[in-house]
């Protein structure tokens, strides 16, 4: 487990929305992005009967949706010890492989930084 007091504070704050959109919707799995503005975008697991997205999905689905070029960072909070393939290619798809991902578990505590590469 990494600590997450190290994190640098933009980092530690899309940590913290992620954290708060899993909690506050009672979804599995809780995500933010940073584009190339600072601007973040929040978002929980979408699970309706025509359409599933993983909150990262969703999150990076937002930022694209309101113009975003390119990707920062990005955070999921969720009881999974990683981020997927999918989240993965969708964090790559807007921000490059060298885009970092931020996994914590649901208590916030930082779990491990990947690349989307």
């Amino acid at each position: 487990m990494t600590d997450s007091s190290a994190l640098d504070p933009e980092d530690r704050k899309i940590v913290t929305l992620a954290r708060s959109a899993r909690a506050r919707n009672g979804v599995p799995e809780g995500a933010a992005v940073r584009d190339e503005t600072g601007r973040t975008y929040v978002a929980g697991t979408v699970a309706l009967d025509s359409l599933k997205l993983s909150a990262l999905q969703a999150a990076v689905a937002m930022a694209v949706a309101s113009g975003a070029t390119s990707l920062e960072a990005a955070a999921v909070v969720s009881e999974a010890a990683t981020a997927s393939a999918v989240d993965l290619a969708a964090v790559r798809d807007l921000g490059g492989p060298g885009t970092p991902v931020l996994v914590a578990g649901p208590d916030g505590a930082l779990r491990s930084t990947l690349t989307a590469g």
